[in-house]
């Protein structure tokens, strides 16, 4: 009688991690296949989507850009790295099939405008006044870059300035 408690009972043990371990796996599959989808910040997320002016009053949206390679690029006027690297970028832009967004953090229209024709920059620069996007992409240092591939999924990410052939580096290696 005992033997035939003990069977029972192992055997509904059995029974139960089974069904626990077939259930886990459909559930990681499931969070897996989410996850492809899934907005952030991490290498291979898609990259979170904004709306800003230039400062010229043009909209833009991250999202206008989806099916090109595209360098989102934060700055300001007065930080000594952005200044070295933007005629980097302008290079990168002028020479190479890719989009860049120079996202500017809260300086003032005239400031911008000001630097964008001493440094002859022609690739779009949204003005970030609220500094929305900025929190939304976690923004500690200037300048930081992400560049996002043509799926809009974030394949690289850098705190400090890039050289030109870094730029091109990475942006070679995205589709």
């Amino acid at each position: 009688m005992k033997k035939g408690i003990l069977i029972i009972i192992i055997t509904g043990m059995l029974g139960w991690a089974i069904f626990d371990f077939v259930n886990s796996s459909e559930e990681g599959n499931k969070d897996a296949s989410d996850s492809d989808e899934e907005v952030g910040l991490g290498i291979g997320d898609i990259a979170p989507d904004f709306e800003l002016k230039t400062f010229e009053g043009e909209i833009v949206s991250l999202s206008d850009y989806r099916g090109k390679r595209v360098m989102l690029n934060f700055w300001a006027t007065w930080c000594p790295p952005c200044r070295a690297e933007i005629p980097d970028m302008q290079k990168l832009y002028d020479n190479k099939d890719v989009e860049i967004l120079a996202v500017n953090m809260a300086e003032s229209k005239d400031t911008v405008a000001e630097f964008v024709e001493d440094f002859e920059m022609t690739f779009p620069v949204p003005m970030d006044i609220d500094s929305d996007v900025m929190e939304t992409y976690q923004v500690q240092a200037y300048p930081t870059s992400y560049m996002i591939d043509s799926n809009g999924r974030i394949q690289f990410l850098r705190l400090g300035s890039m050289n030109y052939d870094l730029m091109v580096q990475e942006l070679e290696k995205m589709e």
